[in-house]
């Protein structure tokens, strides 16, 4: 009774801290509340009317929001990569912000099932996704596998740093034997998470695009280039509004964790454009559609070559001495990557495994403004839910944030910042 009690307390403390601020926090909850709004009239002119109102078809029956969905998963188990230096290599640096990460794993596991829910096109049927309720087809389907991968890593991130941090805000600093299987666990659950996620593709033999083994190792370097370019900017976000102390060390450990990550990706995109257009072949479609055009079709082709210049310019502004020294350009260089990597891998990815179908149809795909306005509000809520989870995990972390009972903390380390 009195540890339920405690986790009552906890939870009514957080939720206070969490909607309290200065009026220009509590305006940008505001406004992140707002950006949901145009979604969900969205969503019922799309209830009403049916999938008719996207730019899907027949021919091509995945668009932006399986798109949104395959970067995001991305984003949520590349926060790995701060979990893997805290508690396998024990970086303290790193350690300081890694209840960060796993808010952003959190906001980035929801909006993912949130894509999929509105790709539903009778969304009443989605109970059949909840394991031990519905039909989950387990394990001959691979959706199956990714519904468990998935709610069971969104389950992960959000149980152990609830855990953390409410003994952090009660003062408790014992050791916690069970924290490091909970952690190995953590870390094979986040790879299996992307990696079952590419299988969903690959494992389709009718489509060429995806037909490939390097698909797997593709989904994981991208994550892990896109995911902490993302993570180092709202560390920035956080260290700048928030008053946060994020180390320096920590900005650059994520860049060079971006760099490295984007060569291997991009080396592995070359690999593959070697093996479709040395000699080509009717398995080479797809491919040639992405990058050449397809019989008059070329509507991708601007969208994939900005992709991969912005990719290109991202990694020579991480590993040119000149210009990896600036923050300013390691941030610039974030930015290209999230957004270049998103484009290859949403639209770039998605869509020309559809075109042409397996039978030579070419229709092309163009998002509506349906699909626009709901991915827009989905963003907006993932924005909001990192918010409102960040908030009082800095407030504990900073100790102004503590239950009555807990003893007096010792100050806490400056760290070195940029």
């Amino acid at each position: 009774m009195d540890s339920l009690k405690a986790t009552l307390s906890f939870l009514s403390a957080a939720t206070r801290v969490a909607l309290s601020g200065s009026w220009r926090y509590r305006a940008w909850l505001v406004v992140c509340a707002l950006a949901c709004l145009p979604g969900m009239w969205a969503y019922w002119g799309q209830l009403q009317h049916g999938l008719v109102v996207t730019g899907m078809s027949d021919q091509v029956s995945w668009g932006a929001y399986i798109a949104n969905f395959t970067y995001l998963v991305g984003v949520a188990a590349a926060a790995v990569m701060l979990v893997i230096p805290s508690y396998v290599f024990h970086n303290e640096h790193t350690k300081s912000v890694v209840l960060l990460a796993e808010a952003l794993a959190v906001a980035a596991c929801m909006m993912a099932m949130l894509f999929v829910f509105v790709d539903l096109g009778h969304p009443e049927r989605g109970w059949h996704l909840i394991p031990m309720l519905g039909r989950l087809n387990w394990p001959t389907s691979l959706m199956a596998w990714d519904v468990i991968v998935l709610s069971g890593y969104l389950l992960f991130n959000l149980v152990v740093p609830f855990v953390l941090l409410r003994r952090r805000w009660r003062g408790d600093e014992s050791p916690m034997p069970w924290l490091g299987a909970a952690i190995g666990v953590g870390i094979v659950w986040a790879i299996a998470l992307h990696t079952v996620t590419a299988f969903l593709f690959s494992a389709n033999a009718a489509r060429p695009f995806w037909h490939t083994a390097l698909l797997g190792p593709r989904f994981l370097t991208s994550a892990f280039a896109s995911g902490p370019a993302l993570l180092l900017l709202a560390f920035r976000v956080v260290k700048d509004v928030g008053g946060f102390p994020v180390p320096r060390q920590v900005f650059r450990f994520l860049a060079v964790v971006v760099a490295v990550a984007l060569q291997v990706n991009l080396v592995m995109l070359g690999a593959e454009l070697f093996t479709e257009f040395y000699a080509p072949t009717e398995h080479g479609a797809s491919a040639s559609y992405l990058f050449l055009g397809h019989e008059g079709h070329a509507r991708l082709v601007p969208w994939i070559y900005t992709a991969a210049g912005m990719q290109l310019a991202a990694m020579v502004l991480l590993i040119a001495p000149a210009w990896n020294d600036r923050l300013r350009n390691i941030l610039l260089a974030c930015a290209l990557c999230v957004v270049g990597v998103w484009i290859e891998k949403g639209l770039g990815l998605i869509v020309p495994g559809f075109i042409p179908t397996p039978i030579g149809e070419v229709l092309e795909y163009v998002p509506t403004w349906t699909e626009t306005v709901l991915s827009f509000s989905i963003w907006a809520f993932g924005v909001l839910v990192f918010t409102l989870l960040a908030k009082p995990a800095i407030a504990i972390q900073l100790g102004t944030l503590r239950s009555p009972s807990a003893p007096v903390p010792a100050p806490p380390a400056d760290g070195e910042t940029p």
